[in-house]
């Protein structure tokens, strides 16, 4: 199977452009304002417009109901990925304002964080793994950290996307190790936090993809 690909933090043209023209399967728009890839509703919807076939992810963090209520309104995400706090049940009310599903994130340092994301089974349709922040990190992703992939190459219990750390030059072998079938990239393909490089976004799917 190929190994399908997710963009984070999108925001601007271009790097939209560049995503879907190097075959992304799927673009990420946090709305988390304390990111340094943060962008307003309007702004990605705007952008989402240009997504051609890819699938349009809004990242979010412990939303409340009148923040999904105006995602919904104005995004109309493909998927919605709750990277915060959120319980198994909250995943499951936020799949109201999803079209195609939720994704819950998941900070790993060791195998008793990937063992316990098992209690998402039935209540999301995918679990992304992520790098646990550090210390007092006031987001929760984004750090460019990866971590032991292998932890969560026995992972059966629903779908997972690989994330943390991830570039051109470590996909292929995070995959190798975690068995993944799909991966996100954020700061992997930056030349600056926020500032994405063309250049890079075309070599990391080709290398999930080799």
């Amino acid at each position: 199977m190929i190994t399908r690909v997710k963009i984070c933090g999108m925001s601007d043209e271009a790097s939209v452009r560049a995503a879907v023209a190097a075959g992304a399967d799927y673009l990420g728009f946090i709305i988390f304002p304390k990111s340094p890839r943060g962008v307003s509703l309007c702004d990605a919807a705007r952008l989402s417009a240009l997504k051609g076939d890819a699938k349009s992810v809004a990242v979010l963090v412990d939303p409340d109901d009148a923040l999904l209520g105006q995602v919904l309104r104005v995004l109309a995400p493909d998927i919605i990925q709750l990277h915060g706090g959120e319980s198994p049940e909250r995943c499951l009310d936020v799949r109201n304002y999803a079209r195609q599903g939720v994704w819950k994130a998941v900070p790993v340092s060791g195998a008793a964080d990937v063992a316990r994301a098992s209690r998402y089974a039935g209540f999301a349709d995918a679990i992304l793994f992520d790098a646990r922040p550090p210390a007092g990190a006031d987001r929760p992703g984004g750090w460019g950290k990866g971590y032991d992939y292998s932890l969560v190459e026995g992972f059966r219990a629903l779908p997972f996307i690989l994330a943390g750390g991830l570039t051109p030059d470590t996909v292929a072998g995070a995959i190798a190790a975690s068995g993944a079938g799909a991966v996100d990239s954020v700061s992997g393909v930056e030349s600056a936090p926020g500032i994405k490089d063309h250049a890079l976004i075309g070599d990391f799917v080709r290398a999930a993809r080799r």
